[in-house]
């Protein structure tokens, strides 16, 4: 690398970007700025020299992170884009429905990169499929006539990321507390042998078993256990799981998932079941102070056609096998109210105005026609028939 310090722009300085990506590109020293449209959080963050990523629970230990500075993206899109022109790295933990928002201030910045630089590595890390070929289409459209050459001074490394971070306390400051497992998984063809530094990350041909992987054990799990827990009256997720009830049914949710998984990427039985049990054992970790709240949140992207519980079960579906759990978590989703999620109002508001055929179509994505079609527009049925009924 020479002697030149190598950095990383990182969008989104909120608990993954901090607790996570920030502090593995730490790790890998690079200078790490992180650009945010929070004023405060900004502010925060330019205030101390350090802050630190607690691991809470068994095996956790603390990391001190340095060498960082915050921009803010929103009053100074300029600074960002300087900072961009002369980056190693580009990443976001802002939300894919974010991205978009954030392609332009990328392209400002290839624009004023050198042509002789190495091209900028960019890398999305967001709970979504491909998110990294989103970006890229979003930065090729922002570029509009000028995409070829800007394309050209980067590469799109698609990645799939994994770590638990709770809500944080309101007095925490800019540290923050996280589970101590992590995966980071990178697809390393783009990079053309030039791998970024980033410890802990593994670089992997082909990564759609592990994102699928990811999404189909830990996110629908963890979706699952709140939606349960919250018809049950719960307020923790490890609590949650402490009921044998709900444990079942997450359990069971899980194996279809994992039927799913070997079927599609022929991963190994035995190594899903294994997988499935550490995920479980994560979520039930005690230190890990999680809400149902929290993690239901956003009802109606979470019953979208290509997230956590309709993607695999649509794809069980068309093979013919199981779906009884997953339509069952669908249907606990259904019941989701929380006043303080805009989603979760406008989910029951649909409810309780669209007939089920229309609303199944909307909300889930799926044709009439699709095999699984059937047994969701029952599940969302009986939910209109109970809030009738209340």
């Amino acid at each position: 690398m020479g002697d030149r310090s190598m950095k990383a722009v990182h969008f989104g300085a909120g608990n993954i970007g901090r607790g996570f990506v920030g502090l593995l590109l730490h790790e890998g020293g690079y200078e790490v700025v992180f650009s945010d449209v929070a004023d405060a959080l900004v502010d925060a963050i330019n205030a101390v020299e350090s802050y630190t990523v607690h691991e809470a629970g068994p095996g956790g230990t603390d990391h001190v992170v340095t060498g960082f500075r915050a921009v803010n993206s929103k009053k100074d899109p300029e600074s960002v884009a300087d900072e961009i022109a002369t980056a190693d790295v580009v990443t976001t933990a802002v939300g894919p429905t974010v991205l978009r928002f954030v392609a332009p201030t990328i392209v400002a910045g290839l624009a004023r990169r050198s042509p002789d630089a190495a091209p900028l590595q960019v890398m999305a890390c967001e709970n979504a499929i491909g998110a990294t070929d989103t970006l890229r289409a979003e930065v090729e459209k922002a570029a509009g006539a000028d995409a070829a050459d800007l394309l050209s001074r980067a590469v799109f490394a698609n990645t799939a990321v994994d770590r638990i971070v709770p809500g944080q306390p309101a007095d925490g400051g800019v540290d923050v507390t996280v589970e101590p497992y992590y995966e980071w998984a990178i697809e390393s063809g783009a990079f053309g042998g030039q791998l970024p530094s980033i410890p802990g990350a593994h670089f992997v041909d082909d990564l759609a078993p592990y994102i699928e992987r990811k999404l189909f054990t830990v996110n629908t799990g963890h979706a699952a256990t709140a939606y349960f827990g919250a018809r049950a009256g719960i307020e923790r997720i490890s609590d949650a799981l402490d009921d044998a009830d709900i444990a079942a049914r997450v359990s069971a949710t899980l194996e279809e998932t994992s039927a799913v998984l070997v079927a599609e990427h022929d991963l190994d039985p035995a190594e899903l079941a294994e997988y499935r049990a550490t995920i479980l054992e994560r979520f039930r970790n005690p230190a890990l102070v999680d809400t149902v709240q929290r993690v239901g949140r956003q009802p109606l992207r979470k019953i979208s056609r290509h997230e956590r519980f309709i993607g695999p079960a649509a794809m069980a579906a068309e093979r013919g096998l199981p779906t009884v759990a997953l339509v069952g978590a669908v249907t606990a989703a259904l019941e989701f109210d929380d006043s303080g999620d805009e989603q979760a109002v406008e989910l029951q508001q649909l409810l309780r105005t669209e007939d089920a055929e229309a609303f199944t179509m909307r909300t889930t994505g799926l044709d009439p026609e699709h095999p699984l079609f059937p047994a969701v527009r029952d599940a969302v049925a009986s939910r209109q028939t109970a809030l009738r009924a209340s």
